[in-house]
């Protein structure tokens, strides 16, 4: 208890006097000195460079002696993403589940070897709409207070729980906003990831046809129950790329052809428990921006739905401007929440103004598409 205290009392004490570097990782703290440091921001860091690649990309074990699985404690924010999750769980990022957006990149390449462009561009396409820009922080899950001060409305800082920002209708194995819980795990939904692994996976085990097909049928789920389901950029990239993500990063020692199968056991102890397996290397070569196309094309193609949204339930209308895995949609999501976050930000002081302006340059230094021209509503 007195460790707690005195640590949180130093961490105040620095904070207030220089900034928190977004990299320096959260995980050796334990919640309630995150919480600690939430309340007591005297000074705020702001936006801050994004944490480099990290160097060997080969598999190694990362269920080990410095990352043991913990349960949630009372308090822990834990929310839709698996993988964030299972992060938290074992310490490669706090535990709390209140992070920054370099925490998160770097534990997302040491833990899974998530490619940094992948990483990065998923993190702060997140952050720039999620996230506190001037205290640096954002939730894995619910809004809280701890990730410091809310910016004046209509900014969010609600975390990925927050649907419609980032989080998305069609997930893998939480319901529709409109239909139960976007954040708790469906055990209904996993049933039917199991039995599409069943009848159409490899050996009982998930594989892409099987994966290709519960994503079908998310899709087709949500257009016949929910009268508000929307699947427009950024939502429709997210969730092709999140039905590959299993096979990619839930696979021990995956090859990086990314060609073996997942058991469903294994899938269950993620997406469920947020445990790693026993033993459980991470893949062997990185998946990035490169890597997710290739495998989205396999998933998308033998059921092939363009973005839109429902106008009443079982009336799906195709978006005509959101070009979706056809032409340049990752290009699109970038603009996308680029004016989100402008619509959120509408008269920013020039502390936060700056922030946000850094915090979209590093999201766009995720995309790595040079005709992709970068845009500056903040200044530069």
């Amino acid at each position: 208890m007195f460790s707690s205290l005195l640590a949180a009392s130093l961490l105040s004490v620095v904070l207030s006097a220089s900034a928190f570097p977004e990299y320096r990782s959260l995980a050796g703290l334990s919640a309630a000195e995150v919480r600690a440091v939430a309340r007591t921001f005297q000074a705020t860091p702001g936006a801050q460079p994004v944490p480099p690649p990290i160097n060997d990309t080969s598999s190694k074990l990362v269920f080990d002696d410095a990352h043991p699985f913990q349960p949630d404690a009372p308090g822990d924010i834990r929310g839709p993403c698996p993988g964030l999750n299972t992060l938290a769980s074992h310490g490669y990022i706090n535990r709390s589940g209140v992070v920054t957006p370099g925490e998160i990149i770097t534990a997302v390449q040491e833990g899974f070897n998530m490619g940094w462009d992948l990483a990065t561009f998923v993190t702060y396409g997140a952050f720039v709409v999620d996230g506190n820009h001037l205290t640096n922080l954002m939730s894995i899950g619910q809004k809280t207070t701890e990730t410091g001060p809310d910016a004046p409305a209509p900014a969010i800082i609600g975390g990925l729980n927050t649907h419609g920002a980032f989080e998305g209708d069609a997930s893998t194995t939480r319901d529709d906003f409109a239909l139960g819980s976007n954040f708790l795990f469906n055990e209904t939904l996993f049933d039917q990831l199991s039995q599409a692994a069943i009848d159409f996976g490899s050996n009982g085990t998930l594989d892409i046809p099987s994966a290709a097909v519960h994503r079908h049928n998310r899709i087709l789920d949500s257009i016949a129950r929910n009268p508000n389901f929307t699947f427009v950029t950024p939502r429709y990239l997210t969730a092709y790329a999140e039905t590959t993500f299993p096979l990619a990063f839930f696979v021990t020692n995956q090859t990086s052809d990314t060609s073996l199968t997942l058991g469903l056991d294994v899938a269950r102890s993620f997406f469920q428990t947020h445990k790693f397996p026993d033993n459980f290397y991470r893949r062997n070569g990185s998946y990035g921006l490169a890597e997710v196309g290739d495998l989205v094309v396999e998933v998308f193609e033998p059921f092939p739905v363009l973005p839109g949204n429902n106008e009443g339930v079982g009336n799906y209308v195709v978006d005509p401007e959101d070009p979706g895995l056809v032409g340049d949609g990752t290009c699109y999501a970038y603009y996308r929440q680029s004016n989100l976050t402008v619509a959120l930000y509408p008269d920013p002081t020039d502390e936060l103004r700056a922030a946000i302006a850094q915090n979209l340059a590093n999201f766009y230094s995720g995309l790595g598409d040079p005709t992709c021209e970068q845009v500056f509503p903040f200044g530069q």
